[in-house]
């Protein structure tokens, strides 16, 4: 029988050694430098104003850490709701202003989070940390502005949908929106990085999947078709899990973050009409009546 000479066999434990090695450090490094791969803030401190959304008010919270943190705030037009929104994993509120000056200008009253570590808030970003944050910015709006909850529309965006999932768990609320959601950050993580045991290096999970069943709200879920962040595999998995009453779309030739503010404002309107959420004798509009000639 041939033998394998010691220098090959010492050559292979070389190598295996070098392989093992190298695996142990990029786990090391997943798990020591995750968070920031994940989060890309903007720290800046800058007001409403300052991207033009003059009549919004900079609003500071404290979270149950002590971690004080920004919000912006503008009131609803009579017998409108107010959205109650979480962004994404990157920048602030400030690269949603023109998004938020539509829904303003269609009647809704906004209240946006600039999670922990973002925008002009203390902090480090963190799931649970975000957690906190968004728990007090809740309990703004129902204790502090005194909204009636079925006033309120929790909006999620990207990063922010997982934030806006927990919340919907703990607050029954008017309606749920998410917008490009994703089944876990988990899910997303071993996708990219199948090669690692992600499950056990992940401090941060978002898992919305495991979640979404125990929500008993309105549900309107955003997709473009050409993600390629999220697929959009994922946000029909969310909405095939959800219950009733819920809507979809499915935006064709629209990728994670490139959908026009126009036609995300004129869906909420239309969403806002259908179920509701919007109260005609305090806005004086007057229904039309269909009669008979």
């Amino acid at each position: 029988m041939y033998a394998i000479p010691k220098k090959v066999n010492h050559r292979y434990a070389y190598v295996f050694r070098i392989a093992l090695l190298t695996y142990l450090l990029i786990c090391c490094g997943m798990w020591t430098f995750q968070r920031y791969m994940l989060y890309h803030p903007k720290v800046e401190r800058e007001t409403p104003a300052n991207y033009g959304l003059e009549n919004y008010q900079s609003i500071w919270l404290v979270s149950n850490d002590t971690t004080h943190v920004q919000v912006w705030y503008h009131r609803a037009r009579a017998g409108y709701p107010t959205i109650v929104y979480f962004h994404g994993n990157k920048g602030d509120l400030g690269e949603e202003a023109p998004f938020f000056r539509l829904l303003t200008d269609s009647g809704f009253g906004v209240l946006g989070l600039n999670y922990r570590g973002f925008g002009a808030s203390e902090g480090v970003p963190s799931e649970e940390g975000f957690y906190d944050d968004a728990r007090s910015t809740m309990k703004y709006a129902l204790k502090v502005l005194s909204l009636n909850p079925q006033h309120v529309i929790i909006y999620g965006e990207s990063l922010g949908t997982g934030v806006a999932v927990q919340m919907a768990t703990e607050y029954h609320v008017a309606a749920l929106v998410l917008q490009s959601p994703f089944i876990s950050l988990q899910a997303r993580v071993q996708a990219a990085c199948p090669w690692l045991p992600v499950s056990l290096l992940l401090k941060d999970h978002f898992d919305s999947l495991s979640k979404i069943a125990q929500i008993h709200t309105r549900l309107l879920l955003i997709h473009g078709e050409d993600d390629d962040v999220v697929p959009v595999a994922e946000g029909k998995t969310i909405f095939e899990h959800a219950n009733e009453p819920k809507e979809a779309l499915y935006f064709s030739h629209r990728g994670h973050d490139d959908f026009d503010d126009e036609q995300l404002d004129e869906t909420l309107v239309a969403f806002s009409h259908k179920y509701h959420l919007i109260d005609y004798h305090s806005t004086g509009y007057v229904t039309p009546v269909s009669g008979h000639g």
